[in-house]
């Protein structure tokens, strides 16, 4: 509708229309992944007025978790079936209604099918794997940077909306509070909409810092169908690298998004600290893991990606062990945020330069997608295990413990795996 004539106006400044794809997806990234993080601020408003214990409410968020990975393999299936743009407006009016039917719902199980289905099958349709394909697409040059911004926009997303969700539920309930979120993603949707194109040849250009004199790679004619996800898992089932990326992987989402994000708030209450302060160290580990992602994008692309990582996972294990006998004051608090949200989800750019490095580039992507499902089934473990630990044991000291103890693992476990340098110079499989 209006990219043609953008791309032009854009063109006569010097400036590739693949920045405005990025814009836009940078935004659908970081709206979808808002209401992945958003139901972290409401277990104790649902359970004040439904009477729901943290276990019942977290196995919609755990369920939320692995359909919001189980949809990444898949969904680069869905973008190339039926392009970015209808992908994109599809998952961000999914994850609206979800949204927003929650604010009617009376029930458990409605709980489930709008928080844990709808929010799930929507946000994973815009996940990781979205950045992946856009980066690969649109760009030759700057991609590392590129997909850092990317992996920090759906991370800090699931974090900076979380204040103003806090101080909205403290003023005036829990339903007003879920409206920024809903509208930001309509808003995201109407933009992809009018902008969004699959590839730059639709413009009638080509990837940004394409080289000119070699000619863009042929348009894939065969169309994938929905088993090609399954069979590409089958046949790096037997590749230890593979096993090893996602089991590394199943321990980040474990120690991040599963635990942190989502029990944080309700930890901090277990200490006296009041929900919006709580809030806001998220919001602060938001803004510092933007940073790191970044940073760590650049950093994987001159040091070996497994001692990077295995300083990441051993640092935030570390850090773990630590958070329980902390002071749960504002400005020590603070200082965790700092620390920890620099790591948050600094573990992606490495780990996503080993899958291309040791697999083939045409299955790099949906490779990524099954070892980000490994990401994303840690964190349903946890949302539900830190969930039944406080119910059971009245505390989330243990699963902390056991998050911080399977990050030293997955530390270890990291340099088993193969090297970049190593794994580019023998023939690619898969």
């Amino acid at each position: 509708m209006f990219a043609q004539p953008v791309s032009l106006w854009l063109q006569r400044r010097g400036i590739h229309f693949s920045w405005a794809i990025l814009a836009i997806v940078f935004l659908t990234m970081l709206s979808s992944s808002a209401a992945l993080g958003l139901p972290g601020a409401f277990l104790q408003p649902l359970s004040k007025e439904f009477g729901w214990s943290t276990d019942q409410i977290s196995s919609a968020m755990a369920l939320r978790f692995m359909l919001f990975g189980l949809m990444g393999p898949f969904a680069a299936i869905l973008m190339e079936r039926y392009g970015l743009r209808t992908i994109i407006c599809t998952a961000l009016v999914l994850v609206a209604s979800g949204l927003l039917l929650a604010t009617q719902m009376t029930a458990l199980w409605q709980l489930v099918l709008l928080w844990g289905v709808l929010l799930g099958v929507g946000s994973g349709m815009t996940a990781l794997v979205l950045g992946a394909v856009v980066a690969t697409r649109w760009f030759d040059q700057r991609r590392g940077l590129v997909l850092g911004m990317l992996t920090a926009s759906s991370a800090t997303g699931q974090l900076v909306f979380l204040p103003l969700a806090a101080w909205l539920i403290e003023r005036y309930g829990w339903r007003v509070a879920i409206t920024p979120v809903f509208t930001t993603c309509l808003l995201v949707a109407l933009l992809a909409f009018c902008f969004i194109r699959n590839r730059p040849q639709d413009l009638g250009l080509r990837a940004f810092g394409a080289n000119p004199d070699v000619p863009d790679a042929p348009l894939p004619t065969k169309r994938l169908g929905f088993m090609e996800p399954l069979s590409v898992l089958g046949s790096v089932s037997k590749s230890a690298t593979f096993w090893v990326l996602f089991g590394t992987f199943f321990v980040c989402g474990l120690s991040t998004s599963g635990l942190i994000q989502t029990h944080f708030i309700s930890l901090c209450g277990d200490y006296g600290l009041a929900a919006l302060p709580a809030a806001s160290v998220l919001a602060m580990i938001g803004g510092f893991d933007f940073v790191g992602t970044i940073l760590s994008g650049w950093l994987s692309d001159r040091y070996d990606n497994r001692k990077l990582l295995f300083w990441y996972y051993g640092l935030r294990g570390l850090s773990l062990f630590w958070l329980p006998h902390s002071e749960f004051t504002l400005y020590v608090l603070s200082l965790f945020a700092m620390f920890y949200g620099l790591d948050w989800v600094a573990t992606v750019p490495p780990t996503v330069k080993l899958v291309s490095a040791h697999f083939s580039k045409e299955r790099a992507g949906m490779i990524f997608g099954w070892v980000f499902a490994g990401h994303q089934l840690g964190s349903a473990v946890a949302a539900y295990g830190a969930g039944l630990t406080r119910t059971v044991m009245f505390s989330y000291t243990p699963a902390l413990y056991v998050a911080g103890a399977a990050c030293l693992v997955a530390a270890t476990a990291i340099l088993f795996a193969k090297s970049a340098a190593k794994a580019s110079s023998q023939p690619a499989r898969a």
